[in-house]
């Protein structure tokens, strides 16, 4: 899976591509930014956010601004982890790999931020977004809070600080924060990965 910020990207992508899509394209980016909200709540299970949609695919005929966004989220999990099998990723040194998802994530998003040019726009959506069908037993609390908590990430671009002030907040991180945030930053200076984040993110959602 993506983090935050690669997802919008991604997404933005795809919108460019498909303009046709849908009329609302700030509830497709609400909803793409939506299935990880279990990070904010220890009792949403990563099955009912991830295993709403079938088969996963990009087919969006019939779905809502929002539910298309979600079930692109779910595209791009797929796709992605396709990907870094493809590259490698996981035989880079098989006794680490597990451990740089986490921070390969970060620096990926480090690396896409530059390609949005409105975070301004969307933080203040964030910040107060609209009452959306959710379709699972998550309380209105719990997703304002996850869309502040997202707000709050998407105003600079990602470096050690707010991605540790980002993960301190998410439910069973923060006794693994300093550690995330630690490898983060080596991965930052290993070509080899860098590379890797690069292509993947040249082919997820081409440009």
């Amino acid at each position: 899976m993506a983090a935050p910020i690669s997802h919008i990207i991604y997404a933005k992508r795809y919108l460019e591509s498909n303009p046709m899509l849908t009329p609302d394209k700030d509830l497709f980016l609400l909803g793409c930014s939506f299935p990880d909200i279990r990070r904010v709540d220890g009792t949403i299970s990563r099955e009912a956010t991830h295993r709403s949609f079938a088969p996963i695919n990009l087919d969006f005929e019939d779905l809502a601004p929002f539910e298309a966004g979600w079930k692109f989220h779910l595209y791009c999990d797929m796709k992605r982890e396709e990907i870094l099998r493809d590259n490698k990723f996981y035989s880079l040194k098989k006794d680490q790999s597990e451990k740089w998802l986490h921070p390969a994530k970060f620096l990926e998003d480090e690396l896409l931020y530059g390609e949005y040019n409105n975070w301004e726009k969307l933080v203040s959506f964030f910040n107060h977004p609209p009452e959306v069908d959710m379709k699972v037993p998550i309380t209105r609390e719990s997703f304002e809070l996850w869309c502040a908590m997202l707000s709050r990430y998407f105003e600079k671009k990602p470096d050690s600080k707010s991605i540790h002030i980002f993960l301190m907040k998410q439910h069973g991180l923060p006794d693994k924060v300093d550690n995330i945030v630690a490898i983060y930053e080596k991965l930052k200076e290993d070509e080899k990965i860098v590379n890797i984040i690069k292509k993947l993110a040249s082919e997820i959602i081409p440009l």
